[in-house]
């Protein structure tokens, strides 16, 4: 029997308008399929994350769907801007009646839910829908390590100054720059960087005062075939933690420094270890995949 087209679309995740933020190609399972063919439309659509969503219960008061991403080479624990897209898919196509969707994953149960902004009357956002969406993440931690070469480091940034090294939970290494226009600046060598010890490295730096922001950020996985991951929200999981601490504060506006770029609004609840991600999306593409 011929297996059912699966529908999908390409979403903007953190992004307000289209061709900004983050995209991740989302489908939507109604019949299970092996990894081999999971894995081998993340390497078709070849973004930084492909994710699939399969319906587990519906009626409950919040619906509960699985979900799984891939990068075109990798299935992953954890990612930020392919679950922000997974619940815009949700919301935006009326597939869930509620405004909380809680996701099963490798990294546990994750929420997703609508928070209502008020527009302004002189605002010139052009985005489709009057609400953001918040992510309840886990805390990703951060901790000293002493298996990293300075030198080697600083080589893969093209002589960037390294200030200090530490490692996440996830095993990338956790870079931090004299400032946030070293972040923005820096000039990564990929063959370089896969290298180095670790899954991949997230660079970041206090952002200019004046700036609206709190910190610059920038994660890159060549290992995993994302050279630059234009805004990596699980890295606000481990970054969050990290400027708390230098900065004594548990609300961040983030800047992910990328050449694409985007804003990430990041509250941390430090007592239950919970990193809440907040940003809007939008769908650009959609159609069903065939085979």
């Amino acid at each position: 029997m011929a297996m059912k087209a699966v529908k999908y679309c390409v979403v903007d995740a953190f992004a307000d308008a289209a061709f900004k933020g983050n995209p991740a190609a989302v489908c939507l399972l109604e019949e299970d399929r092996d990894d081999e063919w999971l894995q081998s439309v993340a390497t078709e659509f070849n973004l930084s994350e492909t994710c699939y969503l399969t319906p587990l219960t519906l009626s409950k008061a919040n619906p509960t769907f699985g979900l799984r991403w891939f990068t075109p080479v990798h299935e992953v624990n954890l990612c930020g801007h392919a679950t922000l897209a997974a619940a815009h898919f949700l919301f935006s196509y009326g597939l869930v009646k509620t405004d909380t969707i809680e996701f099963s994953t490798k990294s546990g149960i994750l929420t997703a839910k609508k928070v209502a902004e008020a527009k302004a009357s002189n605002s010139q956002d052009d985005s489709p829908t009057g609400y953001s969406i918040e992510l309840d993440f886990p805390v990703v931690q951060v901790a000293e390590t002493n298996s990293a070469d300075v030198a080697a480091i600083s080589e893969s940034f093209n002589g960037a100054p390294v200030v200090e090294i530490h490692e996440t939970s996830m095993s990338d290494l956790f870079i931090l720059l004299p400032s946030g226009e070293a972040v923005a600046e820096c000039q990564p060598q990929f063959d370089q960087i896969k290298n180095c010890p670790g899954r991949g490295i997230i660079i970041t730096g206090p952002a200019p005062q004046g700036s609206g922001f709190d910190f610059y950020s920038r994660f890159f996985c060549p290992k995993l075939g994302i050279n630059e991951d234009p805004i990596c929200g699980s890295a606000h999981c481990a970054l969050a933690p990290y400027w708390r601490k230098k900065l004594g504060k548990c609300d961040f506006v983030a800047l992910a420094a990328s050449p694409r770029g985007g804003v990430v609004n990041v509250h941390l609840d430090a007592e239950n270890q919970r990193v809440f991600l907040r940003g809007k999306a939008v769908t650009v593409m959609e159609g069903s995949l065939l085979v």
